[in-house]
């Protein structure tokens, strides 16, 4: 077997680098960039074995050996531009069934939705026996054509800059996320987040086919909500909490919530991040202290770091609840809880879970920036 060595330039690496650090790409672009920069054998990085590296981008070992073939014969231009494929695919949606992804894309989404969704797409027409079965890749493929766009991305932002007190804390949440599912002790993540009370001054036009969906931006502001969320990610459950202020007693009442729904569990593992109202404290200032100490020695508190937020599976379902169900104008907070709710219990009878996969082994390969001495 031919064995192939990797020696970056300078320069190479600085494009590299910047292809993982920002920018919008391809997964085999970014896939390219990782194994180039922890193959390198040169002086500017820390060459990491092909095991590992398979392990932590779960690829093939040959996927690897390709790459590295590539950059040596024809250049590094040639790696990060993927090759068209010739392969012809059949097409599986055919007119009349596009016809009624397209209409019902435009009906009013379910309960506790906000919007139509790829996967609620496919659910649905399987439902209505439109077809056996579709993928949600499947139904996204014919809005290319139309021009409908039911979805929007978001992305996190993590700390440019070495950080030993980052990494620490990041390695600390990883550590909890490897534990496995045990009643006894659950793993379960908190978050929280504002959603403001607006009411449409004019109402919008409903999409159609072959134009989006147009609001005006005549509205009137009705004030604004905080939503509490926690999740126990191996469980496939959470708990949506809706209030009119997001202050340390409404934290308080929230936290004694979520232990009235574990009153077998030894103890309860949270993670948080570190706000000043997400204190013990607020234990004391909202009940009395026999019942503030009873509360406070059921929790193992588990802080992420600061520009950590996304190592917080709670944020994850707050961005899915956002962007399902609260991703519009809702005037008042009894709207906010009746949607909430049906979105709540849809997800919960589905068992919904987060396959949470980024451990401390792939933080010290895809974050090797952030580490001071590595």
């Amino acid at each position: 077997m031919i064995r192939y060595t990797i020696h970056l330039t300078k320069e190479e690496v600085d494009v590299l680098q910047g292809i993982i650090n920002k920018g919008s790409h391809t997964t085999q672009t970014f896939r390219a960039a990782y194994i180039l920069l922890n193959c390198d054998e040169g002086k500017y990085s820390q060459k990491v074995t092909n095991e590992q590296l398979a392990q932590v981008l779960r690829i093939g070992m040959r996927t690897i050996d390709r790459v590295k073939k590539r950059f040596i014969e024809e250049g590094l231009d040639s790696v990060l531009d993927r090759k068209p494929t010739t392969r012809v695919y059949d097409r599986k949606v055919d007119g009349d069934l596009e016809a009624n992804i397209v209409s019902l894309c435009c009906s009013a989404p379910p309960k506790g939705y906000a919007k139509w969704t790829l996967r609620l797409l496919a659910d649905k027409l399987v439902e209505l026996e439109y077809v056996d079965k579709i993928s949600h890749v499947t139904v996204g493929e014919c809005f290319k054509k139309n021009e409908l766009k039911p979805w929007k991305v978001k992305g996190w932002v993590i700390p440019a800059e070495r950080s030993g007190e980052f990494v620490s804390n990041m390695e600390n949440v990883l550590d909890v996320y490897k534990r496995p599912y045990d009643p006894d002790f659950p793993v379960v993540c908190m978050d929280e987040s504002p959603k403001q009370l607006i009411e449409e001054g004019r109402p919008s036009i409903k999409m159609k086919p072959g134009m989006d969906k147009r609001e005006d931006y005549e509205y009137i502001r009705k004030g604004c909500v905080n939503i509490f969320m926690a999740n126990e990610p191996l469980a496939g459950k959470r708990f949506v909490k809706v209030t009119e202020f997001k202050k340390k007693r409404d934290w308080a009442l929230f936290i004694k919530e979520i232990a009235s729904h574990y009153k077998k569990a030894k103890k309860i593992t949270l993670v948080m991040d570190n706000f000043n109202t997400h204190s013990p404290s607020a234990f004391y200032e909202a009940f009395e202290p026999k019942v503030a100490k009873q509360l406070w020695d059921r929790f193992e508190f588990v802080f992420t770091p600061k520009h950590g937020s996304w190592l917080n599976m709670a944020e994850i379902e707050l961005h899915v609840l956002n962007g399902q169900c609260l991703n519009r104008h809702i005037p008042t907070i009894e709207m906010v809880e009746d949607e909430v709710q049906a979105w709540n219990n849809a997800r919960n009878n589905k068992k919904s879970k987060i396959n949470w996969q980024f451990t401390a082994t792939d933080a010290r390969i895809k974050l090797k920036r952030l580490y001071p001495s590595y």
